[in-house]
């Protein structure tokens, strides 16, 4: 039978072990790996991020607090930038929330468009789609163009934009950002092999260096293919655990836990750190670009 006392000290043991459960999990001090070199171009790949959950949240406060030693003033989003729904509610939870902090020290992110997505987003300022699906933008200094693309549906006119505009680049460094990964090892989704069959010739063909994409649910380093520096980033709010297969493309893979990009690019080299939620760094290293052919 139980006593008072007895009672009290069931009741102290309960809540302490309630108390531990809602301790934070221990997080890691993150030592920068990049150069960070003054005139180098600084930015930062988010993918799958628009949940309004924990995980992005998490992300968001890892990705801001890095900014204080690596201060990008770009963000490239890779898709499925919102789930469930547009309202303005939406964008205020899944988007202005958790990266206010960013977005009031004017970092510009730019959105491309996911298969969650509504095609309205175009019209939303703070993503810098200026009304289109597919667009190029280049940083103030530096020699790197960006390219978003949509994805979703690759039409004659976007191929012709896009010949049109690599042609006219003149960059050093051609980047390209999407959702729908050209290669991919995961086992839910994969390799969009129609997809590649209709960029992959026009990439080569211009001397695109690097192409970011989502849509798989954690992240993936590419072996060169053709040339062209492949990543997999789509676990910026969402994971999906254990879903990279055995399937030869692989250099670096890590589907254990939520994470983001950041990236400098030199004349030369591009460099890259990936950053676990919790602060772990998970990939990094440095690759060259190649140079065009004739020199």
């Amino acid at each position: 039978m139980l006593t008072s006392r007895n009672r009290w000290q069931l009741t102290i043991v309960a809540l302490v072990a309630v108390i531990g459960s809602l301790a934070p999990v221990a997080q890691e001090t993150t030592r920068l790996t990049l150069p960070n070199q003054k005139d180098s171009v600084h930015f930062a790949v988010i993918g799958d991020s628009g949940t309004g959950g924990s995980g992005q949240s998490r992300v968001a406060r890892r990705l801001t607090a890095m900014r204080s030693s690596f201060p990008f003033d770009i963000v490239l989003m890779l898709g499925d930038n919102l789930y469930g729904g547009s309202s303005k509610r939406d964008y205020v939870r899944k988007f202005e929330e958790p990266y206010k902090d960013l977005l009031s020290a004017n970092v510009k992110f730019y959105a491309a468009l996911g298969n969650h997505d509504d095609g309205s987003q175009v019209l939303y300022k703070p993503f810098n789609m200026d009304g289109k699906k597919y667009y190029t933008f280049k940083p103030p200094s530096g020699s790197v163009r960006f390219f978003a693309l949509d994805s979703n549906y690759v039409d004659k006119a976007q191929l012709d934009w896009l010949e049109k505009e690599l042609a006219a680049s003149g960059s050093d460094w051609k980047i390209m950002f999407f959702h729908h990964p050209l290669y991919s090892s995961g086992g839910r989704h994969g390799s969009n092999d129609s997809l590649r069959e209709q960029l992959e010739p026009i990439f080569v063909k211009h001397g695109v260096d690097v192409v970011f994409a989502g849509h798989d649910h954690f992240y993936e380093r590419i072996k060169p293919q053709q040339g062209i520096y492949h990543f997999v980033s789509g676990g910026a709010a969402k994971l999906r655990t254990g879903d990279i297969r055995k399937t030869g493309l692989t250099d670096k893979g890590f589907d254990r836990g939520y994470h983001f990009m950041l990236v400098e690019v030199t004349p030369k080299v591009m460099y890259f750190q990936v950053i676990s939620d919790t602060g772990a760094t998970v990939d990094s290293g440095e690759l060259p670009r190649r140079e065009p052919a004739g020199k």
